[in-house]
């Protein structure tokens, strides 16, 4: 583990890595740190049996991207646990992480909420290490809910419709697919719904349902909430296997659920106009390619699913006030950046032959690497792409 994560260290980070341990309760975890010249590391926290240091790192590096493109003054961050979330064990877990990290939080890193981790968790942190070291925190303790309000799926479903504006597809008209019905997938549906889209098929761990005349997004919602994955089956109607979605006659695509599930035969089989990246890493780098190929125009998820870090920079800047944050100055924001970077990032890929991940990309390293030049660090060489 050692060798690979050194070979990981490259000119923007990571500045440092904490691996934590416990005997009792059999946790394992990890902070990455991997950029903070444009402030104090921030990212959230998952929970998974089958995490890895190597996942943890990428992610954090995607959050300083997503940080940078959104352009709020937050460093990249991310944490992670070994432990199964599902376990009656989760809360002693979750307490031993925290306090194993007593040194970096909240100097150095503030929690937040990702994978398996929910607000009620986050109000642990709050219990085992002080008021202002997590964010994300239930309504009753003065906190900004991001799952319940949908904030992420919000954001993503408003990039979506810029982005297919700019593309020349009416929203109105557009049959879309959404992988993954989780905390971004469902609010990406319902925000999408609103705005006129008809979602054909929706997939999570159980399955794909799919209704080529419109799913009824705000029942399959309800019964999320009473039947959680199972959900789709209880729905009613063409419950197919998960992997299925990439496959269907659909104008959009939003992989909401895992990384690297777009790879390059979805890649290739797709029939979709554009795809708009919900969840973090969720596309290979070979499937970029072979879109970009395709004339498939993909935005990318540190610029689609930033509104959860919108919500974010609201609650760092609240989490030591009694007042609380108003979410509809939280979404107006989400909706001003994320509608003006999807089609900034989709116009540079236009302008400049280079796929959308390379247009974001080359946006978020400009605005780094200035931070790095202004504080005395490494100079970063770059080839510089306008997505202004």
């Amino acid at each position: 583990m050692s060798e690979d994560l050194l070979s990981r260290i490259d000119r923007w980070g990571p500045e440092k890595v904490v691996c934590v341990s416990d005997r009792r309760t059999g946790m394992r975890g990890v902070l990455v740190l991997d950029n903070t010249a444009r402030g104090m590391g921030k990212g959230g926290t998952r929970m998974s049996p089958t995490l890895t240091v190597a996942e943890v790192s990428r992610l954090a590096r995607t959050m300083t991207w997503k940080w940078a493109a959104v352009d709020l003054f937050h460093g990249g961050a991310k944490a992670g646990i070994r432990f199964d979330p599902g376990s009656p064990d989760k809360e002693a877990a979750l307490r031993a992480f925290a306090r194993a990290l007593r040194n970096e939080v909240p100097a150095e890193y503030v929690f937040g909420l990702d994978m398996g981790l929910v607000e009620d968790d986050a109000a642990i942190i709050l219990d085992e290490l002080g008021r202002g070291t997590a964010v994300g925190l239930p309504r009753a303790l003065g906190g900004l809910p991001y799952d319940e309000l949908g904030i992420t799926g919000f954001g993503v479903a408003e990039a979506t419709d810029a982005a297919a504006s700019a593309q020349g597809l009416s929203l109105g008209s557009a049959r879309v697919a959404i992988q993954g019905y989780g905390a971004v997938g469902w609010a990406a549906a319902r925000r999408l719904a609103e705005l006129g889209a008809t979602v054909v098929a929706v997939s999570n761990a159980e399955g794909c349902l799919h209704d080529p005349d419109g799913i009824d997004v705000g029942r399959l919602a309800a019964l999320r909430e009473q039947y959680g994955d199972g959900c789709l089956r209880e729905h009613g109607g063409a419950v197919l296997d998960a992997e299925a979605i990439l496959r269907l006659d659909a104008d959009i695509l939003l992989p909401c659920a895992r990384e690297d599930l777009v790879d390059e035969d979805a890649a290739r089989a797709t029939t979709v106009r554009l795809v708009v990246e919900g969840a973090n890493l969720p596309t290979t780098p070979a499937a970029k390619e072979v879109l970009h190929a395709r004339g498939i125009p993909l935005v990318p998820d540190f610029i689609a699913n930033a509104g959860g870090i919108v919500a974010a920079a609201h609650s760092m800047d609240a989490r030591l006030s009694p007042f609380t944050v108003d979410p509809a100055d939280v979404l107006a924001m989400v909706t001003a950046k994320l509608r003006e970077n999807a089609v900034a990032v989709l116009h540079a890929s236009a302008q400049h032959g280079v796929t959308p991940h390379v247009a974001a990309q080359q946006m978020a390293e400009e605005r780094v690497a200035e931070a790095m030049r202004l504080r005395g660090q490494v100079a970063v060489d770059r080839v510089s792409v306008d997505v202004g």
